[in-house]
């Protein structure tokens, strides 16, 4: 639940340079904003273990109120061992205000926060024993060619077991997170595009927990262009643990997923 908590809390959202913002281009650019009443969704289903016994599906629905101002809402849901059982993860609202954008070079501040998991395998909604509460600020940008993106972002992510008692130090679940991100963007054609991204998480709290100590999750994508407004992607994803100081482990394993994205 760790790491699914996590990683939810990032966006995946992209633009491709001055014509494709012109036409509010959706393909899977990680620079995406849509424009001023447009509405943009990206649908995805994945597995995260080496067998394939858990299998997320999860949504993230947006909305441009202006052309630099998105607010976006994410939820997910995962099953275990061919529906024995079902977990409702988490639920999270972000917004993302582009401070730099006219030009090649984007400029994005953002924040959130989310809750979960809302109901996990086996236990009751809101279980106040594993619920978990975050807070996240956060800056992205990166430059943007008309036919690649080389993107960056940086989040602090705080995390506690209550949503109000913000102040309580004691708290097993209370934890300062950073994130350090990077991707990039190829549009081989009209049709077809390759993304690829790493994200580095690590707890600032626990320095000598080797269990916190950090890990990486890396990805690799290929997109298919319905048309401007639509893509489906196929991706794998790889993680790397730091589990101590110039120690490092690879999970056994891929995840795969697919996602389909539309703006509309």
């Amino acid at each position: 639940m760790k790491k699914i908590a996590l990683t939810s809390l990032l966006a995946v959202m992209a633009v491709s340079g001055a014509d494709a913002a012109a036409k509010n281009v959706l393909d899977g650019n990680p620079l995406y904003m849509p424009q001023k009443h447009h509405f943009v969704s990206e649908t995805s289903l994945e597995s995260h273990t080496q067998k394939t016994r858990d299998v997320t599906l999860g949504e993230r629905f947006g909305v441009g109120f202006t052309d630099s101002f998105m607010l976006a809402v994410e939820t997910s849901m995962s099953e275990n061992n061919t529906f024995s059982s079902v977990s409702w993860n988490d639920v999270e609202v972000d917004a993302t205000y582009r401070l730099i954008g006219s030009g090649s070079w984007k400029l994005d501040l953002g924040a959130g926060y989310g809750m979960g998991p809302m109901r996990a395998y086996g236990y009751k909604f809101l279980d106040k024993d594993l619920t978990t509460y975050a807070a996240r600020i956060g800056v992205r940008g990166g430059y943007v060619h008309k036919d690649w993106t080389l993107a960056g972002h940086f989040n602090l992510i705080y995390a506690n077991s209550e949503m109000f008692n913000w102040a309580d130090d004691d708290d097993v679940w209370q934890n300062h997170i950073m994130n350090l991100g990077f991707a990039g963007f190829w549009q081989m054609s009209d049709y077809w595009s390759w993304v690829v991204s790493a994200d580095y998480f690590k707890i600032l709290d626990r320095y000598g927990d080797p269990e916190a100590a950090g890990y990486w999750d890396v990805t690799a994508g290929l997109n298919l262009n319905i048309d401007t407004t639509k893509y489906i992607g196929l991706y794998i994803t790889k993680e790397i643990d730091h589990t101590g100081k110039g120690q490092w482990e690879d999970l056994d394993g891929f995840g795969f997923g697919a996602k389909f994205g539309v703006d509309f």
